[in-house]
């Protein structure tokens, strides 16, 4: 693997559309952010209490248009952009297609390449992010945990592009798990950020839940979590909103925190790195943090701003497969269920 160097103001445009934010950004010699523009559509999915795949699709239609203008409207060039990146999967089909049109119409209208990237792995090079600056590097070998609203998933990552997946997700993700019990306590979309808001007004072992340990591998399975709360609410005609959320919160931070920390063990690697929307969880990052001190492990954790789908990601990570020389038609077409694989080297 033959590190390229690229000038310093090639400009990759990013572009994520794999579930129900429309983003764009533009990242300038690998470092700056020039621009990082997001559409949210929680308020069209909010009275379904989740994502409805035909609305997401032709919200991405109207607005890719707007946001891309947007990010590139930042620049003073009549080159705007050397490349193109877009998130190829995993993601709704419909989605991710708006994304891929709309990153090869503007490969041929710059004359630039179209990469496509794991949306997955965006959630990975995050974590280098300081602020607006590309600052921090992470520190190979680590245990990436990967915690998303539909993914949940154990990596040890040799080095860009050097993936081996330890565990993943065998029904319910973490971030569905909040998004569930919200719904089951009334609490709206989307559930994370509410139940956490709730959790805090209360302590963690005023109700008890099972933790999903599933020992001997380190898959995750948050099913039997959710339908425990469910039980309880059922069982109870009386029930604490916050202390359920508190229960229910403690339970899934125990057990991405006990998954992580014994897969870094397993393998005697000293630096984890925690990506995702669920990644952006207060109690989840006080824990991680204290875990890994104790165990002499350094914890990367990407700024709360990048933790939720965005664009920045996606050009960063591009902008990796380019300096690295990976073969950047690998992920030319979508991929609802991508899977996080090796990069293949160009010779």
């Amino acid at each position: 693997m033959r590190k390229r160097k690229l000038p310093q103001n090639f400009r990759i445009l990013g572009i994520e559309t794999t579930c129900d934010e429309t983003a764009a950004a533009v990242l300038e010699g690998g470092k700056r952010l020039v621009s990082s523009e997001v559409y949210s559509q929680v308020s069209l999915h909010k009275k379904f209490c989740g994502i409805v795949p035909e609305i997401a699709s032709r919200a991405h239609s109207e607005k890719i248009s707007f946001i891309i203008s947007k990010a590139l409207g930042k620049i003073k060039s009549n080159k705007p952009i050397n490349a193109v990146s877009f998130a190829s999967g995993p993601g709704l089909s419909g989605a991710l297609l708006v994304g891929k049109i709309a990153a090869e119409t503007l490969g041929k209208i710059y004359d630039v390449p179209a990469i496509g990237v794991n949306h997955l792995e965006g959630h990975l090079f995050a974590c280098e992010f300081n602020c607006n600056d590309v600052s921090k590097r992470l520190k190979f070998p680590l245990v990436a945990l990967i915690v998303s609203g539909g993914h949940t998933e154990l990596w040890k990552v040799d080095g860009y592009g050097r993936y081996r997946i330890l565990g993943s997700t065998r029904d319910d993700a973490a971030g569905e798990a909040f998004d569930k019990v919200a719904k089951l306590l009334g609490l709206g979309y989307p559930g994370g950020p509410a139940v956490e808001k709730y959790a805090f007004k209360n302590k963690c072992d005023a109700v008890k839940f099972p933790r999903p340990f599933l020992r001997g591998n380190f898959d995750f399975s948050f099913s039997g979590l959710k339908t425990s709360v469910s039980y309880y609410i059922r069982d109870n005609k009386r029930v604490n909103v916050a202390a359920v959320c508190a229960g229910f919160q403690s339970a899934v931070v125990d057990t991405l925190v006990f998954k992580t920390i014994s897969a870094a063990n397993r393998y005697n690697v000293k630096n984890v790195v925690i990506g995702g929307g669920v990644s952006a969880n207060a109690a989840l990052r006080f824990k991680m943090s204290d875990v890994c001190k104790q165990n002499d492990i350094n914890i990367f954790f990407a700024d709360k701003k990048f933790c939720s789908d965005n664009a920045a990601m996606i050009a960063l990570a591009g902008h990796k497969k380019i300096e690295f020389g990976a073969r950047v038609n690998d992920l030319k077409q979508i991929d609802p269920q991508l899977r996080i694989k090796n990069w293949r080297f160009s010779k």
